[in-house]
């Protein structure tokens, strides 16, 4: 049977967790609007990339938007995950995911070239027999996004060169809202044409043109690296959100888990501190009655004299 002293130490012990998991929660929750922020703030700069994609492909509809489609050859797989963990089953998800695509549409492990973004989700796909290409850690603010976008996509021109990648795939945990998230791929490169063709015979938004004087391949592949730019700088918010995310439901379901205990715990510690008091009140009784017994009574000393 517990003592109260111990139970004390192990209530004091889940108080102290409860005050940490309450802080990791306030973070997540924290992390996740500041990750928000960045997702949104892409916005305007994305509409201005496709404006200057729409005025371009306006003279380039026959050479951008009705070249033949790339056949698949290798593929470079870019897996976004976390170096933490507390995050439930975020890595395992995407890694699955990830795993999944690639054998569904039949490119073969001598094909890939993959690179993780995270410690965690790297472990995941080595334990899962996919060699890995290089491993990068996550940015701990948005302030480190803006470098490992600029590192990767160095890392993807060396594959196109040197490895002879064709086709480039971003696989991340796309942000809903709340706690939860789900796994997402895009084709980085080539560029869907479907989306080229889109933005090409997209209306105009004013009744005058924008017109330009540079060389027109110079501009479409100066827009093409501002658009790996936001694909990837995207990608990375995403991923981070969907991280606290679901750090935030493991938190909360933690919370819910020390309060019950506390709640437990408080209960035996009150019913072993009344049974204490009981055996201590009734040691006294007894203890009472024991010398009451053994003292010689009044009656008894007189007829003794």
């Amino acid at each position: 049977m517990q003592t109260t002293e111990s139970l004390k130490r192990k209530m004091k012990s889940a108080g102290d967790l409860l005050s940490v998991v309450k802080t990791m929660k306030a973070l997540a929750a924290v992390s996740i609007r500041q990750y928000q922020r960045a997702v949104e703030s892409l916005t305007d700069y994305n509409r201005t990339v496709e404006m200057g994609l729409q005025i371009v492909l306006k003279k380039r509809m026959e050479s951008a938007v009705k070249a033949k489609k790339p056949a698949v050859k290798r593929v470079g797989a870019i897996v976004f995950g976390s170096d933490q963990g507390l995050c439930g089953q975020l890595n395992e998800q995407i890694s699955v995911f990830t795993l999944e695509h690639l054998k569904t549409n039949g490119i073969k492990k001598d094909n890939r070239v993959i690179l993780s973004v995270g410690a965690r989700v790297a472990d995941y796909l080595e334990d899962a027999g996919q060699s890995l290409y290089d491993v990068l850690p996550t940015p701990s603010s948005t302030a480190g996004i803006t470098p490992l976008v600029q590192e990767i996509i160095m890392i993807i021109d060396e594959w196109h060169f040197r490895n002879h990648v064709d086709h480039f795939l971003l696989f991340y945990n796309k942000y809903l809202g709340g706690a939860t998230y789900h796994p997402h791929m895009i084709q980085l490169l080539p560029v869907s044409q479907e989306w080229l063709k889109e933005i090409a015979t997209k209306k105009w938004d004013s009744k005058s043109l924008p017109i330009y004087r540079m060389d027109g391949d110079m501009i479409f592949s100066s827009l093409i690296r501002e658009y790996l730019f936001i694909s990837l700088y995207r990608a990375f918010a995403e991923s981070l959100a969907s991280e606290n995310a679901s750090r935030l439901a493991s938190m909360q379901n933690a919370e819910k888990n020390i309060e019950e205990q506390l709640q437990d715990l408080h209960g035996q510690f009150h019913r072993t501190r009344q049974m204490t008091i009981t055996e201590e009140l009734l040691d006294i009784v007894a203890g009472f009655e024991a010398l009451s017994e053994s003292k010689p009574s009044q009656k008894q000393q007189e007829e003794s004299r």
